[in-house]
C-alpha cells in the first residue's frame, strides 16, 4: 500500500517506516522537521509540511495516492502541555482535524494514529483496560481524547475508518542501530539515566520520591519501540480488510519503578546512576501499567523486544553509535 506517515522524522514514526518498508509498503514521511530529524528518513519519500496546512496534504495525498495514514505528527510532552496548553491543542486537535479534511476531501479511507494512556488520567484500578473511564489530568491527555471524539465523529459523517493505539512508555531504539530515540532536549527517563551514567548530563532529575508506590517513584509501563512500530503495520493492515475502528493499549503489561530503571541501568553500563530528587510535576500519575489483551486478540499483536534489559541496551547501543 501506498500510505502517508505523519511526524515520520520522529522516534516511533521513523521506526514505524523501516517495518513499513521492509514489509513492501511505499512510505511517503510528511514532517515539518519542528521535532523531527531529517537524518532519519532513511525509508521512503520525504515531503516537508506542516499537518495544519490542509491544501498541502490534500496535494500531497493526490501526487503519492495515498491509500492510508498513520498519523504521528503531535506535541507530546505532558509537562510543556501543562504550561503551554495552547500548542497541544492546536498541534493536536487542529492539526488532527486539518488529516481528516484532507482525508475527506480526497478520500483517504482509513487511518492509525498514535493515542496514549494519558487519556486515562489517574485511575485507581490496574492494569488498565480500554473500558477504564477516561479522565485526562493534563492538556496533553486531553488533546489526545478529543482526537479521538473526532475520530469516531468523522467515521459517522464520512465512513472514515479510524484505530488509535494508546500507548504507554515508548522505550527502546531499533536493535539494528539504523534509527532511535533523539529528542532535543532528551526528556525520557531511559536515555536520560544513560546520559547521566556515562556523564552527559551531571545528575539524573527524579521528580517526586514519596509517590504510592513500593519504592516511591513512579510507576510506567515500557513498551519496546520496534514492538509499537509492529503494532501500527498490523492496525493498517487490519484496517485495510475493511474491519472495524477500534482503541487499542499497548504495553508490555509490567509496570516497573524509576529505582528499577536506574539499577538496570547500573547492570547495562557498569555504573552508577547519579540522581536528584526534585519536586512532583502536575499532571504525573503514580502507577501506568497496561492490559494489551486486545491487542493480542484484535491485531494478534504479541511484544517481542519489551522488556527492561533490551529497551535499555537497544538505547545504549544508538546512544554510544551517534553519540547523542
Amino acid at each position: 500500500m501506498r500510505i502517508l506517515v505523519t511526524g515520520g522524522a520522529g522516534y516511533i514514526g521513523s521506526h514505524t517506516c523501516k517495518a513499513l518498508t521492509h514489509q513492501g509498503h511505499t512510505v511517503i514521511v510528511y514532517d515539518n522537521l519542528s521535532t523531527g530529524h531529517r537524518e532519519l528518513v532513511r525509508w521512503g519519500d520525504f515531503v516537508f509540511g506542516d499537518i495544519l496546512d490542509t491544501q498541502r496534504l490534500r496535494a500531497c495525498i493526490r501526487q503519492y495516492r495515498i491509500e492510508g495514514i498513520i498519523h504521528f505528527a503531535a506535541s507530546a510532552y505532558v509537562g510543556e502541555s501543562v504550561v503551554e496548553p495552547g500548542k497541544y491543542f492546536r498541534n493536536n486537535v487542529c492539526g488532527t482535524l486539518s488529516i481528516l479534511d484532507a482525508m475527506r476531501d480526497e478520500g483517504v479511507p482509513y487511518i492509525v494514529v498514535s493515542g496514549t494512556c494519558a487519556v486515562y488520567g489517574s485511575p485507581d484500578n490496574m492494569p488498565i483496560i480500554e473500558d477504564t473511564p477516561a479522565n485526562p489530568i493534563n492538556p496533553y491527555g486531553a488533546s489526545k481524547l478529543f482526537m479521538e471524539r473526532m475520530l469516531a465523529d468523522f467515521e459517522n459523517a464520512h465512513g472514515i475508518r479510524w484505530i488509535s493505539l494508546r500507548y504507554f512508555n515508548a522505550a527502546g531504539c531499533d536493535p539494528d542501530g539504523e534509527t532511535g530515540e533523539w529528542h532535543e532536549p532528551e526528556t525520557h527517563l531511559i536515555p536520560r539515566a544513560l546520559m547521566a551514567a556515562i556523564g552527559k548530563i551531571p545528575a539524573l532529575e527524579i521528580f517526586g520520591g514519596d509517590y504510592p508506590t513500593p519504592d516511591g517513584t513512579c510507576v510506567r509501563d515500557y513498551v519496546h519501540v520496534s514492538d509499537l512500530a509492529d503494532a501500527h503495520l498490523r492496525s493498517i493492515d487490519f484496517l485495510s480488510k475493511g474491519k472495524k475502528s477500534h482503541i487499542i493499549n499497548l504495553g508490555a503489561e509490567k509496570g516497573t519503578s524509576i529505582y528499577e530503571v536506574i539499577s538496570t541501568v547500573k547492570e547495562v553500563t557498569g555504573v552508577s546512576v547519579p540522581y536528584i530528587i526534585s519536586p512532583k510535576r502536575t499532571g504525573d500519575p503514580p502507577i501506568l501499567q497496561a492490559d494489551s489483551t486486545k491487542a493480542k486478540i484484535i491485531l494478534e499483536w504479541k511484544p517481542k523486544y519489551s522488556n527492561l534489559n533490551f529497551n535499555i541496551n537497544s538505547s545504549f547501543l544508538w546512544i554510544n553509535k551517534y553519540n547523542k
